[in-house]
């Protein structure tokens, strides 16, 4: 029996209707809430192993209450233990749409200089991409739908059974900032459910000015990283294409004003391709643009994909540029892209499956 046939999944309840749900099943409605603090907050996904609740109650909601609307079609684990999971979500009347999570385990150094374990999930909040960048996977299928608040918690819950999680970004799939209105709802069960602090989450954006001004007076929940790609107008709406026309002195303005609002200084990410905006020019260009701001820039050494006319920079030359920028006064750091053996880069593993319908 499918989820659809049985019914909205718990996540996709709301505190009130879960309790009346839990109450048509026999139970109390305080037993909703023992439920949802079991997936929630202890990540327990097994009904059966709910031992606080009874016993058979355990097996009406076993029967008939699934924890996830979604399902996980196709999983990719690297050397480096990297997962990526596929997960299909209902679309009505028509086929699924699939949208990727990645957990990548790692050592996080704290303030104090010590290693903190932990794992960082990447979180997608479309189903594709309207953003239309040439060198991402994610777009070149389109933009299916945006997904439910429901949806992105359902990835949290998914990521945080491969391994406890120390930080999140939601850097998969989609433009966060144009389903802001689900992704706020997700990020707040995420913090005052699951334990993730706002400091914890990362959300990366092309950068459209006028929704991060009227945001940053909310002080939402979350660090901000702002993709520039380049520091040149011309190759920017080349990059960026959903961006075109959109000066970049405006987007790094209403950085200025994020900054000034929320106090939280914010990432500027560039993924480097070899060849095209890699060069002495674009890290000189990139320093001016940046300079004397609080802010770090991520370095993102291109993940490759598949008849991709991009190629990835030597380490030789990801280091030079690097090297420009703290010349420049800049923090800048470099992110190697995890599991590429796993199709790790953003929308590779949906392309193949796609692919293979």
């Amino acid at each position: 029996m499918s989820t659809t046939e049985r019914g909205p999944s718990l996540l996709a309840l709301s505190k009130e209707a879960l309790g009346a749900r839990v109450v048509e099943l026999g139970g109390k409605a305080f037993h909703a809430r023992i439920v949802r603090e079991h997936v929630l907050a202890k990540g327990e996904l097994d009904y059966a192993r709910m031992t606080s609740l009874p016993a058979a109650l355990r097996e009406r909601l076993a029967a008939e209450l699934p924890i996830f609307t979604g399902r996980e079609s196709a999983r990719s684990t690297a050397k480096d233990a990297t997962t990526k999971l596929l997960i299909e979500f209902p679309r009505d009347g028509a086929r699924e749409v699939s949208v990727e999570t990645v957990h990548m385990p790692s050592l996080w150094e704290g303030g104090d200089g010590e290693h903190v374990p932990g794992a960082t999930l990447c979180v997608s909040t479309q189903a594709g991409c309207p953003i239309g960048c040439p060198f991402c996977a994610s777009g070149q299928l389109g933009l299916a739908r945006n997904l439910a608040s429901h949806e992105i918690v359902e990835q949290y819950v998914r990521g945080r059974a491969l391994g406890p999680l120390a930080r999140s970004v939601v850097m998969g799939m989609g433009e966060p900032l144009l389903n802001y209105a689900n992704l706020a709802v997700a990020l707040d069960v995420v913090h005052d459910e699951m334990g993730l602090g706002s400091r914890k989450v990362t959300v990366s954006t092309v950068g459209f000015p006028d929704r991060l001004r009227k945001l940053a007076p909310s002080k939402p929940r979350f660090q901000l990283a702002i993709s520039l790609h380049t520091p040149f107008q011309a190759e920017r709406d080349v990059l960026v294409p959903a961006m075109k026309g959109v000066p970049i002195a405006e987007i790094v303005a209403a950085g200025d004003d994020w900054f000034e609002r929320t106090g939280r200084e914010i990432t500027y990410e560039y993924v480097l391709l070899g060849g095209t905006n890699d060069t002495g020019s674009h890290a000189r260009g990139l320093g001016e643009l940046l300079r004397g701001r609080r802010c770090t820039v991520n370095l993102i050494p291109f993940n490759p994909v598949e008849e991709s006319p991009y190629r990835r920079p030597s380490a030789e030359t990801v280091e030079a540029f690097r090297a420009a920028l703290e010349r420049a006064g800049l923090v800048a750091t470099v992110r190697w892209s995890r599991g590429v053996e796993s199709d790790a880069a953003c929308g590779q593993l949906r392309l193949r499956a796609a692919a293979e319908r």
